[in-house]
């Protein structure tokens, strides 16, 4: 990136800020873990910090002074590269917490392996970490593959892709939050009734050009009516962050 991802911003939030403000709903404190000269950073220090009691240990080495430093609770672990994750994918992971496990985690949309860093890791989790650090095996990844961790998919697949270019950047800042009704055989073929996402379609009708791949809805848009916001539109009505779109197909009968 060539940047400090956390400072990142996007609709006027550092990435960082957002991570803080979505966890501040769900945990009793909250804490910014730092190496040891990250302490006086501007955007960092304005947050309780938690420092790596170990150098060069990357993010297990986080994990693990969070763990020792308050070793009767569970850590609720969110990086903070994470741009599209929202309350309702923390409140999906949390619903789901399995304390008698080692951590409660996602599988990755892209290959199926656990997610580190959207995890719940739980107090029984520090001897294991212990001993893998010991033994040089700093990747919190492998942890969860090798540990009895519970394990989820998301409901909202893209919540948890990060931002690691330039252009990646660029692109992540042209996508919008949009939320989607589904009526009818729509809700069918979808699966669900709703959902929201991140989209950089411009108009109501590419959206549903997205949303037909990624749904295998099999209406072509023609057959169907768009709403946006609880008024009729024009599939080129322009989309805006925040709308509200919903597809409606055909009544059957008469």
């Amino acid at each position: 990136m060539g940047r400090d991802k956390a400072a990142l911003e996007y609709s006027g939030e550092t990435q960082l800020a957002r991570a803080v403000r979505l966890l501040g709903g769900h945990v009793a404190r909250t804490f910014v873990s730092v190496r040891a000269d990250q302490q006086q950073d501007p955007e960092r220090a304005k947050y309780e910090l938690i420092v790596d009691a170990r150098v060069d240990q990357g993010p297990m080495g986080g994990i693990h002074t969070a763990l020792s430093q308050f070793p009767a609770v569970a850590w609720l672990v969110v990086a903070c590269d994470l741009p599209f994750l929202t309350d309702a994918t923390l409140r999906q992971l949390l619903a789901v917490r399995a304390p008698s496990k080692s951590a409660t985690a996602f599988r990755s949309r892209h290959d199926g392996r656990p997610e580190p860093l959207c995890a719940i890791y739980e107090p029984a989790s520090r001897a294991e970490i212990e001993r893998r650090m010991s033994a040089g095996r700093l990747c919190p990844r492998g942890f969860l593959e090798d540990g009895d961790v519970e394990l989820l998919d998301l409901a909202e697949p893209e919540a948890l892709d990060n931002v690691n270019t330039a252009a990646e950047y660029a692109s992540a800042t042209e996508r919008r939050r949009i939320d989607v009704r589904y009526f009818a055989i729509l809700r069918e073929q979808a699966g669900r009734s709703e959902e929201s996402l991140h989209s950089a379609a411009r108009t109501a009708r590419d959206l549903y050009t997205e949303l037909r791949a990624r749904r295998s809805l099999q209406l072509p848009a023609e057959m169907l009516r768009v709403a946006v916001n609880s008024e009729f539109a024009d599939w080129d009505r322009a989309l805006q962050a925040g709308d509200t779109v919903v597809f409606l197909p055909p009544v059957a009968g008469g």
